[in-house]
């Protein structure tokens, strides 16, 4: 369920005393844990933790106008998501980490970057911290620039020349055949 609440005390306000506590104690986590650059706010429904606009001009890729988004932290209807942004920032390495990381006690209902519960005896709070400090926040937006296309760098006439040179060392009937199947 996405709120429209417009600050996080109030977003806190319209959760049920049992919800509230819960993500409470994960809102704890996160900020004893989270960078110092990163802020805390209301994004997307969800009370959000990301990267302002003065550390990261550009913004999330999806909508510039909006801060990246680092970590997300919501109370669905039947569940709470925790949806942290560094989980995907090490690949697939980040959500391994997590699910090896966990407790063997403990059921782990996770997503790409999104862990479900519903209390904080469902989670394993020291490896939620771990996950956080683990990417640092210029990791983080080294690895969301490598891949945000607005970021990709345009060819210089040296990459243009190789890549040239490349094409013409291919032999012409090897660069007409792929046209030659496309016409069947």
């Amino acid at each position: 369920m996405q709120s429209k609440a417009k600050k996080v005390a109030q977003y806190l306000q319209e959760l049920p005393a049992d919800r509230r506590a819960t993500i409470q104690a994960v809102a704890d986590v996160i900020r004893a844990n989270v960078d110092a650059r990163v802020e805390e706010g209301m994004q997307y429904g969800m009370i959000g933790w990301y990267v302002p606009h003065r550390v990261f001009p550009l913004g999330y890729h999806c909508d510039p106008k909006q801060p990246l988004p680092y970590i997300c932290l919501a109370s669905q209807k039947n569940h709470c998501s925790l949806y942290l942004m560094t989980a995907y920032a090490e690949g697939s390495a980040g959500e391994a980490w997590i699910k090896k990381a966990w407790p063997k006690g403990k059921k782990l209902d996770m997503g790409k970057s999104c862990i479900r519960f519903k209390s904080t005896d469902d989670l394993a709070l020291d490896v939620v911290a771990e996950a956080i400090r683990r990417v640092p926040l210029d990791a983080h937006l080294a690895w969301y620039s490598a891949l945000d296309p607005r970021q990709r760098a345009k060819p210089t006439a040296k990459t243009a020349a190789k890549k040239a040179a490349t094409r013409a060392a291919k032999p012409a009937a090897k660069r007409a055949a792929p046209r030659a199947a496309k016409k069947k």
